[in-house]
């Protein structure tokens, strides 16, 4: 199991496939090994959903490549 890493003061990251709204997407904070922590756009001081790098990475190809329909 990966320990939940400190995210106090850590910059995020909107997604790239926002449609430009300021409060309709994920947010992101890279930097942490073999961990991304996710957080919704919208509460950004509510809670953060903290994946493994693998399973990211995985969810983002299957987006990538519209296997998520």
């Amino acid at each position: 199991m990966k320990t939940i890493p400190n995210l106090a003061g850590v910059a995020w990251r909107k997604s790239s496939y926002s449609d430009g709204g300021e409060d309709n997407c994920v947010e992101i904070s890279e930097g942490f090994p073999g961990v991304v922590p996710v957080r919704d756009s919208k509460n950004p001081t509510g809670g953060v959903l903290v994946f493994p790098a693998a399973a990211w990475s995985a969810f983002i190809g299957g987006v990538t490549a519209d296997r998520l329909r």
